[in-house]
């Protein structure tokens, strides 16, 4: 979220709270948002305002004497939003909220697990439990800060929801939907089988490799109509779930060894033309962090010049195939079949340590989709266009799936009926 450097807290605190709105993670009534400013006041949601029509003249400031500024009451959840700051300095926002897949873990009093995925793990850092205490009151207030101040970054809330702290707003929001996404994935996969999780020692240690600066060059039309295209089909994965603000990435080919691809850590929601960083399988443009996925796709790329597109992802449905030993078949609906051929999934490798193994799997004909234990889909195609339709219909069919089981065991489609289409379209 790097265009709200430049907002006033209130115009932060509003554009947060519209999209986790926006994007069903909470309700009307529930939630609160706070940041602390340099002087010591804290900026935060009012109370009883409706969370779908916030504006910025709603915000609240209490001042560090305890007088406020606004046209409302500050939320009745300030107690815990002020211990933790007291408690925490390094914590400069807060965000609190009931999401459903965090709810359903602290009803059933369990921490979501984040040792499914690489990401999640070390974004969401610690998690940890506040025992059940009275919205607002200040016992809930010493309980929520007494387990931020054991070093959790996330605190579930028993019977409530969750409470995320970070170094500024945008940070915290990060932790809050990357954990709540983890969380929706985890009970998806729950509901396949015995959930997976990765040793400590692939968790951590993933460094970028160094890549060699790349010259400045004036970027050509094709390059620039190529970086619209990718922040644009970028911002809709974010809008179909199909990725979230820090986890995903595309790239597009430039020429025989260039191409463009989402930078790191870069908000999905937040992309422009600019912001895309300009690359090899060995260097980069100077100046930028590429996707840490950057040398794997250099190495595609390279090795099949009729790939014009890569795109990591770790969406809800086929990330749950990815977390347990169920098998994932597209031999469903023609369509599965045709857009995402087999579709095999491999042991967990890593997408900087195991670059070279990927990239040697991935062919436009024989495997265009690879899932990957514990990490994600990756997928090429010809064209953006081409690319991303597999991963929606990688995600729809993986949804389906799932949908499915309570109905019945599957009913593959018969393997002539599978030859009929591979002959009928070219696939052999």
């Amino acid at each position: 979220m790097d265009t709200q450097l430049w907002l006033h807290p209130r115009d932060e605190l509003v554009a947060t709270m519209d999209r986790i709105y926006r994007y069903h993670m909470t309700t009307t009534s529930g939630g609160n948002l706070s940041i602390l400013d340099p002087d010591g006041s804290i900026w935060i949601t009012p109370s009883r305002v409706d969370k779908g029509s916030l504006r910025s003249a709603d915000i609240v400031r209490v001042k560090a004497d305890g007088s406020r500024e606004g046209l409302h009451p500050p939320s009745s959840e300030f107690p815990f939003h002020r211990e933790i700051y007291r408690f925490r300095p390094d914590i400069k926002a807060i965000v609190h909220a009931h999401p459903g897949a965090l709810v359903a873990f602290s009803i059933v009093r369990r921490l979501p697990e984040t040792r499914v995925q690489t990401h999640a793990y070390n974004l969401c850092g610690k998690i940890a439990y506040a025992p059940y205490a009275c919205p607002g009151s200040q016992e809930l207030g010493d309980k929520i800060a007494a387990a931020f101040a054991g070093g959790a970054d996330c605190v579930m809330l028993e019977n409530h929801g969750v409470v995320i702290g970070g170094r500024d707003l945008a940070e915290a929001f990060q932790r809050f939907e990357t954990l709540e996404f983890v969380a929706q994935t985890v009970i998806r996969a729950s509901a396949l089988g015995e959930l997976r999780t990765l040793p400590n020692d692939l968790l951590t240690g993933h460094a970028v490799p160094d890549y060699t600066p790349l010259d400045s060059q004036v970027p050509t039309n094709h390059e620039k109509e190529l970086r619209t295209e990718v922040c644009a089909f970028a911002q809709r994965a974010y809008r179909q779930k199909l990725m979230i603000s820090t986890a995903g990435a595309i790239s597009a080919r430039l020429d025989a060894q260039q191409f463009v691809i989402t930078p790191r850590r870069r908000d999905r929601l937040d992309l422009k033309p600019s912001s895309l960083v300009r690359a090899t399988k060995d260097s980069m443009e100077m100046g930028k962090r590429g996707s840490r996925t950057s040398r794997l796709h250099g190495l595609i790329y390279a090795a099949n010049p009729e790939i014009g597109v890569i795109i990591n992802a770790q969406p809800m449905c086929a990330s749950a195939f990815c977390m347990t030993d169920v098998e994932f078949s597209s031999r469903t609906i023609p369509e599965s079949y045709l857009v995402l051929g087999d579709a095999p999934k491999v042991p967990f490798a890593c997408v900087v340590n195991d670059a070279e193994a990927l990239a040697a799997r991935m062919s436009l004909k024989k495997c265009p989709v690879l899932l990957i234990e514990n990490e994600g889909a990756l997928i090429v195609g010809r064209t953006l266009l081409e690319a991303f339709d597999r991963l929606e219909v990688l995600e729809a069919t993986a949804e389906a799936l799932q949908l499915s089981r309570p109905l019945g065991p599957l009913v593959p489609m018969p393997e002539s009926a599978l030859a009929e289409l591979r002959k009928a379209f070219g696939m052999d």
